[in-house]
């Protein structure tokens, strides 16, 4: 593995642990696909660090299980703006 891709999974470990938020959002700040944060914590952490792989799995967890409120969150505004816009 490139050192370049070593410290960018150990970063991304990081910052996921300490702000919690989901993947799609890690990739925007790193700049990498989702599919590439999603490696990098699920295959890659685990050759590196397991014990820090151990901790992200946690958050991702949490994080899907989580994700049909954020989504019907994203609804309810999407529909109070629309409103706002007609009334």
């Amino acid at each position: 593995m490139n050192d370049y891709i070593w410290q960018r999974v150990i970063d991304i470990a990081n910052y996921v642990l300490s702000t919690g938020d989901t993947v799609r959002s890690v990739a925007e700040v790193f700049g990498v696909s989702k599919s590439t944060v999603h490696k990098d914590l699920t295959e890659r952490l685990y050759q590196i660090n397991p014990g820090l792989a151990e901790q992200v799995r946690v958050v991702l967890e949490n994080n899907k299980a989580e994700r049909h409120l954020r989504g019907g969150e994203a609804t309810r505004k999407k529909y109070r703006q629309e409103q706002e816009k007609v009334g």
